[in-house]
């Protein structure tokens, strides 16, 4: 099985191969990705974010430990040995504290950096790039260089305390990193990163590291985050124009180990995503697309439920979207600044926006009890192609093909794994 350093060798070589990180601490997302994974024969890389997953327990209510204990369970159940099993973190650093005082929040996060090591994550992305309190005007270059060398002296600190057999310890960075989980307002497309600052980056962040005593640790960075042009906000997409990025492809410096990590890949073409791994964006990361077609799987289940099983007596139909709205109008601090507009452009919004802000409540208690109840109704019951085919189209030739079940948790996998697919075509790593 190779590695994710020899993918990203044999892509700095000119094959058309690259990895995906399943950016997503989503247990329906985590169940889709082990098998998507199996079929590709690879590796699986699923990173938590700062916001998800950290010592506080993060929006999910879940510590790196417990993630990552989660994530090595249900993929040893599926028969995916742990050794092909890549932990990893994106946007780790002060983001969940960037309202306080930046040594507060720098703390913070290097706490964060060390809980994560030590829970056997082994990709870092290291991200300082957000203002703090007290960052007047914004960080610098050169502060966010320093404060990722601070947190990559954390990790390293915390990887001696582990057993030498681990695989390396793998870092990511960058200072023109997009915003976790799109943009958050509705403006024009993000600009290129321009070439000349692909090597002031470098230069800058290797003389940071240098000054903390980490030139070892800077031989282990196989990737640096740049903006391609590619993102996406609550109802647009900004598609990857490789005209105005291809001068990126030769701006990186000649070692064979140092890709591109591109972010906010979500909803891009096939054609694209496989574009983007040809310009040396090695590693595609992708996260809310996933919540989003988990989303999509949900509501087509709930659609059928109401048709096949409204006007039958002794069932209670499950209530999925009444319970998510109303969680996300009880507490709006996931989603209010992201949704613009009337009362009932953001209601469309909380429901089916791109940004998929209502990915941060579906752990919510009263929501997941509405979920189980709408698996309960339809396992009951069989499901007819008709309907499957009116909600689940692209699901329908594989059930006529009798190559797939019409369980519920097996239709919303599958949608799931139409996702990843592309991400493994793209790739050159799917088989299936």
């Amino acid at each position: 099985m190779l590695s994710l350093q020899d993918l990203i060798a044999r892509n700095r070589s000119g094959e058309r191969v690259g990895a995906y990180a399943v950016c997503s601490a989503h247990p329906a997302v985590i169940d889709a990705a082990i098998p998507q994974a199996l079929d590709d024969g690879g590796f699986l890389n699923v990173e938590s974010t700062s916001s998800q997953v950290n010592q506080q327990g993060g929006y999910t209510g879940q510590t790196p430990q417990q993630f990552g204990d989660y994530v090595h369970a249900a993929a040893q159940r599926a028969g995916l040995s742990r050794e092909r099993v890549l932990l990893g973190g994106d946007h780790l650093g002060p983001y969940p504290w960037r309202a306080e005082p930046a040594n507060q929040a720098m703390e913070k996060a290097c706490e964060l950096v060390r809980a994560c090591v030590s829970a056997g994550y082994r990709k870092i992305h290291l991200d300082a790039s957000m203002a703090c309190g007290g960052d007047i005007g914004g960080p610098t270059e050169e502060t966010i260089a320093h404060r990722a060398a601070l947190l990559c002296k954390a990790a390293e600190t915390a990887n001696r305390e582990l057993p030498e057999t681990l695989s390396p310890l793998l870092y990511v960075i960058g200072s023109e990193v997009p915003a976790p989980g799109g943009e958050s307002d509705s403006g024009g497309r993000p600009a290129v990163t321009p070439t000349e600052n692909v090597h002031r980056t470098l230069e800058t962040f290797q003389r940071a590291f240098a000054q903390q005593g980490l030139s070892a640790a800077w031989e282990r960075v196989i990737a640096l985050v740049v903006q391609p042009g590619v993102d996406f906000g609550d109802k647009e997409i900004f598609d990857y124009d490789r005209r105005q990025a291809q001068s990126l492809a030769a701006a990186l410096p000649r070692n064979l180990c140092l890709a591109y990590e591109a972010h906010s890949t979500d909803y891009q073409t096939a054609g694209a995503l496989a574009q983007l791994v040809e310009d040396h964006f090695a590693i595609l990361k992708v996260g809310p697309w996933l919540t989003f077609a988990y989303r999509e799987a949900i509501f087509a289940l709930s659609s059928i439920e109401r048709e096949l099983l409204g006007r039958r007596k002794g069932y209670r139909l499950s209530q999925v979207r009444e319970a998510l709205e109303t969680a996300m109008l009880q507490n709006s601090v996931h989603w209010r600044s992201y949704y613009q507009g009337d009362r009932d452009e953001q209601s469309i919004s909380r429901a089916f926006s791109y940004s998929d802000r209502c990915r941060y409540y579906w752990h919510e208690s009263r929501v997941q009890n509405e979920v189980t109840s709408l698996f309960e109704n339809l396992s009951a019951t069989d499901i007819p192609l008709t309907l499957i085919s009116q909600y689940l189209p692209s699901q329908y030739p594989t059930i006529r093909a009798h190559k797939l079940q019409t369980k519920p948790e097996t239709l919303v996998q599958k949608h799931i794994r139409n996702v990843l697919r592309l991400y493994a075509h793209a790739c050159g790593v799917c088989r299936a």
